[in-house]
């Protein structure tokens, strides 16, 4: 028996997304949250970790921003 592909009216919207610079992830694979929900390996909160692959480029530079700033803070 042959399927035939899905009207194309039936199918899901492809969604398209905005060209990235490859901004990489600054996890290192050492996950652990704190009180806080704070990654004590990158220094991203839960919800940043969850939402990196969907954030835009500005967003993601600013969470590196946010990581370096938790992390000088938490060596003090």
């Amino acid at each position: 028996m042959k399927l035939l592909p899905m009207p194309s009216d039936m199918q899901a919207p492809k969604q398209k997304k905005q060209a990235s610079a490859d901004i990489e992830s600054p996890c290192v694979r050492n996950c652990c949250l704190d009180y806080n929900d704070v990654c004590l390996g990158c220094y991203r909160h839960l919800d940043e970790i969850t939402g990196w692959r969907e954030f835009s480029d500005e967003e993601k530079r600013r969470v590196l921003r946010h990581c370096q700033e938790r992390k000088q803070a938490l060596k003090r």
